[in-house]
């Protein structure tokens, strides 16, 4: 199948999640599809709950990266996939699945995205999303409160124990593999429309070849 898989990387609250929503917003869901990297953390039901809110989510090894390299294989050759669905209120993977379908254009989402190279190499453009710390925080703060049943004290310990030493560790240096860097992400609307363009482009080149 004729697509192209967009990487989209960048700090825990940068907006990445919002840039790749637009695209979605744009063009609709028959065009884009998203996998977002967060559902592909690693099962632990193994451990307690208690033993699950202190394992590192920060570093590339918290993930499932074989499983979500054998789904963007599949989706590029033109095969559905099952997404797995994170319970963040849980700290593990649900029972549930989302169905992904092949779509000319697919967005991959995720802080780390570009700390794996198996990753990258699969990637056709990679964006990084480079957003001022305070603001980071701040957007996380809100959104584990409010969207996924935390404590202000456990979300400032997470970010001061993992969150912010692995970002220093992992994904600023990764910033060094984007071809493109947008500050602010989607709320970046020049950024935005150049990347909507490039999408555009794409559609057209898919639509001619199908004919």
């Amino acid at each position: 199948m004729d697509n192209i898989l967009i990487g989209i990387a960048g700090g825990s609250g940068s907006g990445k999640t919002t840039l790749a929503n637009k695209l979605v917003e744009c063009f609709g869901s028959d065009e884009v599809s998203i996998l977002r990297h967060d559902n592909y953390y690693k099962r632990h039901d193994d451990i307690t709950y208690e033993e699950r809110t202190r394992l590192n989510y920060d570093h590339p090894d918290a993930f499932d990266t074989e499983l979500l390299s054998e789904h963007i294989r599949m989706l590029k050759s033109g095969q559905p996939v099952q997404m797995p669905v994170y319970d963040y209120t849980v700290h593990n993977r649900s029972d549930e699945f989302v169905e992904v379908l092949p779509s000319p254009v697919i967005v991959l989402e995720g802080i780390l995205i570009f700390a794996e190279k198996t990753l990258c190499d699969l990637m056709d453009i990679k964006v990084f999303v480079d957003t001022d710390a305070d603001v980071r925080i701040l957007r996380r703060i809100l959104r584990d409160v409010k969207q996924r049943g935390r404590s202000l004290d456990s979300v400032v310990n997470q970010y001061l124990s993992t969150v912010k030493p692995m970002h220093e560790q992992f994904v600023e240096p990764s910033k060094r593999q984007a071809d493109v860097i947008i500050p602010d992400g989607g709320y970046n609307r020049v950024a935005l429309d150049m990347l909507i363009q490039r999408v555009r482009y794409q559609l057209r080149h898919h639509s001619r070849d199908g004919e």
